[in-house]
């Protein structure tokens, strides 16, 4: 029986690996600690979960040393996914990035380091967002780090920090960067649901600038499918490495719009545009050589799919999102000076 601690289990991607996890691992036991902000929500981590006797919630931030020491204490693998994510937050409110993404980090690597007789790995869940605007293409792991926004730059500094613990320390780290990911129970500021539920309510999507940003865009499932093989490769290969999780494919954010619209049967006019962002990063692609070598693992999900997916999940659960459509977005002050929400 091997016990997996996932931090910031009850967010979009964490709640799913959790299920995938306790799905496909009946000899695994999954513990998650969540302080259910913005972002986290109880409602993702289902009933059947809640009730298996194999999982263990603990509502708590990653900053609280000697409740994250207690937990890392109980486990063979963690999973580090706990971090405030979204990037037009950050730019209002940017401590809270720092404390959580940066010191929430330390927190979790001196646990770690601290039971390095129980813990076998760590891994880091760092973003793309890390790498700024591709100044290559692919990205590899090599690609500089130059984050744009506040959040980008918080995280690459928890991406950082985990590295140097392994150099300094030798701890059992591999830094995982996702490029963007989408689907069910995303929360609804990200800009794939947000378009998704504004066609259904035959509301506008909002494009930042002329929507001609390109990103790689990641189907959460195909993720963890990716962070199984990461739990379970030769540690020896993976120990200290940085390793990309996308597609190799980049559409750009206008392009998703349209296509949410079509699938949907809605008109174009729905599009409108508005101010751009600050620190809109204009490229991410992924090269996807690294994951394919050390984990033998790539996305198998196309993006018409992985699209198909998650409107049919929107579709078939408004009682989900119904209630958060007032989160879909944050008043920020846009490069020419207005206050828009975003």
């Amino acid at each position: 029986m091997k016990t997996i601690l996932v931090t910031g289990g009850a967010g979009f991607i964490g709640s799913r690996f959790v299920r995938y996890l306790l799905n496909g691992y009946p000899d695994y036991r999954v513990i998650v600690v969540d302080a259910l902000n913005y972002a986290g929500d109880p409602d993702n981590l289902t009933e059947e979960v809640r009730n298996d006797p194999r999982f263990s919630f603990w509502w708590g931030n990653v900053r609280n040393a000697e409740l994250v020491y207690d937990l890392v204490a109980m486990s063979d693998v963690v999973v580090h996914f706990a971090a405030e994510s979204h990037v037009a937050r950050s730019i209002y409110d940017n401590t809270t990035f720092f404390e959580t993404d940066v010191l929430g980090t330390q927190t979790v690597a001196n646990a770690v380091l601290k039971h390095g007789d129980r813990v076998e790995r760590f891994v880091h869940i760092s973003t793309s967002e890390v790498y700024g605007t591709a100044l290559a293409e692919p990205m590899s792991e090599e690609h500089p780090l130059n984050p744009l926004t506040p959040y980008a730059s918080a995280k690459a500094g928890a991406d950082r920090l985990v590295y140097s613990y392994w150099a300094t320390y030798d701890l059992p780290a591999v830094i995982i960067r996702p490029f963007n990911n989408y689907g069910p129970n995303q929360h609804l500021e990200k800009v794939v649901p947000r378009f998704i539920t504004a066609a259904l309510r035959d509301k506008p999507l909002t494009v930042h600038g002329d929507g001609a940003s390109e990103r790689d865009w990641l189907f959460v499932d195909d993720h963890c499918q990716a962070l199984d093989k990461v739990l379970h490769a030769d540690m020896k290969a993976l120990k200290g490495q940085c390793i990309n999780l996308g597609t190799g494919i980049a559409t750009s954010v206008l392009e998703i719009a349209r296509l949410v619209l079509e699938m949907l049967g809605k008109p174009e006019s729905l599009i409108q545009h508005i101010g751009d962002r600050p620190g809109q990063v204009r490229k991410h692609i992924a090269s996807t050589e690294k994951a394919r070598r050390l984990l033998n693992w790539q996305a198998t999900s196309t993006l018409a799919d992985g699209l198909a997916r998650t409107i049919a999940w929107y579709e078939a659960n408004p009682a989900w999102w119904e209630r958060r459509l007032w989160m879909t977005s944050v008043p920020i002050k846009t490069r020419d000076g207005r206050i828009e929400q975003h």
